[in-house]
């Protein structure tokens, strides 16, 4: 049976965080659940957003924001400078955080996992195994493969996909500082998507005209008169000389809507340097 428009097809490939049983690969597997595709994992952030700008894969998911550590540069940094791509989705998921151990361990001398995910359990290490040595890896699923791999002592902080994989068992669960730890995934692409539903938002990418004081105030305002909504703004160094600086601004709304697209003309008008990375639909996922 042909597949729906908006399905994977055989020859759609999504690139992913990997190995397999990262986050990113558990939210990828909810995300396009009961739909044709083949899942391609990579070893870095960058890796996997570079083979969608290479044509090696049709699309990625991968992390953006986490609500406890803040923004993953590598994404940011590698959308602005190194690709031109666009975002067409986001997801927000909630992080559930497992301590992952060989059946037989008794001591845990050793804890790894991906270094978001140490910074996510900090005070739960720091509460149960403060003597213990944290270790930050390419990514939880590889941490859970090395205590699987017969690490003396080892524990791993990941996903209970990865225990499962793994065959390892969950020491502990829901081990995360807070359990309001949710990330923001985006899905990447070469073309735009551009919806014009409610729950929609915008991202671009500029380097304002900073000549005289005052201009960062005067590009908000562009959105404050149009009452359009700014839902974050975030600075990160332009790369083209010390103390210079681009801004990621997400809006709320698509340039389907006029005051949006009015909004995001101005700002264009205004900057030295201009990006938009598109307008996307947002969504939430649950995972065990």
């Amino acid at each position: 049976m042909k597949p729906s428009q908006g399905q994977l097809t055989d020859e759609r490939t999504i690139g992913y965080l990997g190995p397999r049983g990262t986050h990113s690969e558990e939210l990828a597997l909810g995300l396009y659940k009961g739909q044709w595709g083949k899942f391609i994992p990579f070893t870095s952030i960058d890796g996997a957003i570079r083979a969608v700008a290479d044509n090696a894969v049709t699309e990625c998911v991968v992390p953006i924001e986490n609500s406890l550590e803040g923004s993953v540069n590598v994404t940011l940094d590698t959308l602005a400078h190194e690709v031109n791509l666009f975002i067409t989705r986001e997801i927000v998921w909630a992080v559930r955080h497992h301590l992952l151990v060989k059946p037989d361990t008794q001591d845990v001398d050793v804890i790894v996992s991906h270094s978001q995910a140490l910074a996510q359990c900090r005070n739960y290490i720091n509460q149960y195994y403060p003597k213990a040595e944290v270790r930050a890896v390419e990514s939880t699923a590889e941490a859970a493969y090395l205590v699987a791999s017969g690490a003396k002592n080892y524990a791993a902080i990941g996903s209970s996909r990865a225990g499962q994989i793994y065959s390892l068992e969950s020491r502990a669960t829901d081990i995360q500082d807070n359990d309001k730890n949710c990330t923001r995934f985006v899905v990447l692409s070469r073309q735009p998507q551009n919806p014009c539903d409610e729950r929609c938002k915008t991202s671009i990418v500029c380097q304002i005209k900073g000549e005289k004081p005052g201009s960062l105030c005067e590009l908000l305002l562009e959105f404050s008169k149009r009452e359009v909504n700014l839902t974050r703004i975030e600075s990160r160094p332009a790369r083209t000389g010390l103390g210079e600086y681009i801004f990621f601004l997400d809006i709320e709304g698509s340039v389907g809507q006029e005051q949006v697209r009015s909004a995001v003309q101005a700002v264009e008008s205004q900057s030295r340097w201009f990006k938009n990375l598109g307008s996307f639909q947002v969504y939430a996922i649950q995972n065990s």
